[in-house]
């Protein structure tokens, strides 16, 4: 049994985690360490399966927020949900026997090379600017969604971020309309990875809908303020984000933490 002030704990990761996620992803970086500490005894595949739960129900509300107000193209984020979709359960998958030391040295320097060309570049997704049409544009984004997807099935934190750098930098759109398709894409991960965990028996249900609950607040307050203050708050909390979590995935590799 988890005592109330783990659970409230929990509870405002998890509202914390919605906010960030719904602006620019990463919200993985407070709510799944916020699990391994609230829930030590917990096998690794419940703590995945339980955040993916409380995750799902954020990213439900944020890309219904988005989709109202912002209005993203369909040609795009259809086929890159169909194909995050797919990348997801294959990486639910396998993700038992993935070893995640192997990931986060991958993952740091990814991280450090989006950050350091996102500053690099203060114009980069100030407005939308296409680089592919027509069938090209359609093959970036699936494979986005693919590549971006399984890595969300097999780990997760990130993933947010990486939909929203890709679809900024690889196809040339605005931060904002990036953010929405990404919180799209991002649902379908999620709704990807509980096809392949809730008939494994992985979910702890109690603790993930509080969680998911809390991150349904957060993420519809997160969507909100994005498009309210548009490209340029995404873009410089986009950049914050990923910092935190250079610092925090690098002193895991180093040994810090």
């Amino acid at each position: 049994m988890t005592d109330p002030t783990t659970l409230a704990l929990l509870a405002l990761a998890a509202l914390s985690a919605g906010f960030v996620d719904a602006v620019v992803g990463g919200g993985g970086l407070i709510q799944l360490p916020a699990l391994l500490l609230g829930l030590p005894n917990a096998a690794p595949v419940q703590i995945l399966a339980t955040n993916k739960l409380g995750s799902i129900c954020g990213t439900s509300v944020s890309s219904l927020t988005y989709y109202r107000r912002v209005r993203p193209d369909p040609r795009t984020f259809v086929p890159l949900m169909l194909l995050a979709f797919t990348g997801s359960a294959a990486g639910a998958a396998v993700a038992s026997h993935l070893p995640r030391s192997a990931f986060e040295p991958i993952v740091l320097v990814a991280l450090i090379v989006v950050g350091a060309y996102v500053v690099a570049k203060p114009d980069l997704g100030s407005v939308t600017a296409l680089r592919f049409a027509g069938r090209r544009h359609t093959l970036a984004a699936v494979g986005t969604g693919l590549v971006v997807g399984f890595y969300d099935g097999a780990l997760g934190p990130g993933t947010g971020s990486f939909f929203v750098f890709t679809l900024v930098g690889l196809l040339g759109y605005g931060f904002l309309e990036a953010s929405a398709k990404a919180r799209m894409a991002n649902w379908a991960t999620n709704l990807a990875a509980l096809a392949v965990f809730v008939p494994q028996g992985a979910v702890l249900w109690k603790i993930g809908l509080l969680m998911g609950a809390a991150n349904l607040v957060g993420g519809y307050l997160g969507a909100r303020t994005a498009v309210a203050r548009g490209s340029a708050f995404v873009r410089v909390f986009f950049i914050v984000v990923v910092a935190a979590f250079v610092v925090r995935l690098g002193g895991q590799v180093l040994g810090v933490w």
